[in-house]
């Protein structure tokens, strides 16, 4: 029986990586299309010599998509940006390049095509991002009707840019920001490691394991149920902003002033920091922050994947100990010889 040959446009991130190991232990063929080949290179040693092969491929380029699928049984889209800048626009990305794939997935025969999304895509969103991340998932289906989506809460993992990003914060600000929290004092009890000024938590996430999704991908291109299907990937638990800062906070060993950030002038730091190549934050992702990052009630998910959803407490205080501050002893000994 011959091998399956995935193809895997953006492999090399974050989700990608995690996605090209899972399919390997699979025993699949794996094409790692990516606009750097070089920069994938390490993904070879995931599997067997010959399994994995970074190819070069740019989904805005219909040809070079052409190429990369030909002869391959299932694709997977993951190529997405969280901020515009020059000729990488969301509409060319998500729209445009979900097209291309889609378009010639379908020529070339596959049998399946899974698309990743995210939760809140919505064609009649206030942020570019979402409705671009819904038209893309219409761009998919109108090409290849049994396309398979995943909408993905906020994604943890080692190497996230979510909880790192923020505990890297910690270590040097002494505040955290709350997004859309309202502010009303209260005095910390003696136990906590936070000063908190929020009356409420500000938005809402249902953070989700990478491998949990990297699984799902991949049961999403074998089930015969996941054809034409979307699911909607969240952990088993909401978290309020604060409470992820909290989280943080804890798992750091910091003391930080957890502080309410209004959307308003949220939007103000945003206008200045989107100036940036890659910006910490954007007008559009202040918008995409007034909807909470949940899975919607009744919508496909991982347990309809036949997954059981990982805690972010088992899995994120295990790569946020690098965050702490040394010890007595760890002073002591690195200052010995």
């Amino acid at each position: 029986m011959s091998r399956r040959v995935i193809v895997v446009f953006g492999g090399s991130g974050f989700v990608g990586r995690h996605l090209v190991r899972q399919l390997a232990k699979e025993d699949a063929i794996i094409r790692v299309a990516v606009r750097d080949p070089d920069a994938a290179l390490f993904l070879k040693t995931a599997g067997e010599i010959g399994q994995i092969v970074p190819i070069q491929a740019n989904v805005t380029h219909p040809r070079s998509v052409e190429a990369a699928i030909r002869g391959a049984d299932g694709i997977v889209n993951l190529v997405g940006i969280l901020s515009e800048w020059g000729r990488r626009t969301f509409q060319r990305v998500h729209v445009e390049g979900a097209a291309n794939v889609a378009r010639a997935a379908a020529a070339a025969g596959a049998s399946r095509l899974v698309q990743m999304s995210a939760i809140g895509a919505d064609p009649d969103s206030d942020s570019a991002y979402a409705r671009t991340k819904a038209a893309g998932e219409q761009a998919a289906r109108e090409a290849f009707p049994d396309a398979t989506v995943v909408r993905p809460s906020v994604v943890f993992g080692p190497e996230d840019k979510f909880f790192n990003l923020f505990a890297g914060l910690a270590r040097m600000m002494p505040v955290l920001p709350v997004f859309g929290g309202s502010p009303l004092p209260r005095l910390p009890r003696s136990a906590d490691f936070v000063i908190d000024l929020c009356r409420n938590g500000g938005t809402r996430f249902q953070p989700v394991y990478v491998s949990d999704v990297a699984l799902a991908i991949s049961k999403a291109l074998i089930a015969p149920a996941a054809k034409g299907q979307s699911y909607d990937l969240g952990g088993p638990k909401i978290y309020s902003f604060k409470e992820i800062m909290a989280l943080i906070l804890t798992e750091t060993r910091r003391r930080r002033i957890l502080m309410p950030i209004p959307f308003f002038a949220a939007s103000i730091n945003a206008w200045f920091l989107e100036k940036m190549p890659n910006p910490l934050l954007t007008r559009d992702q202040v918008r995409l922050l007034r909807r909470d990052n949940v899975v919607p009630e009744g919508a496909l998910d991982l347990k309809d994947l036949g997954i059981e959803p990982t805690p972010v407490e088992s899995v994120v205080p295990d790569y946020l100990r690098r965050f702490r501050p040394p010890t007595r002893q760890g002073r002591r000994n690195r200052a010995q010889p």
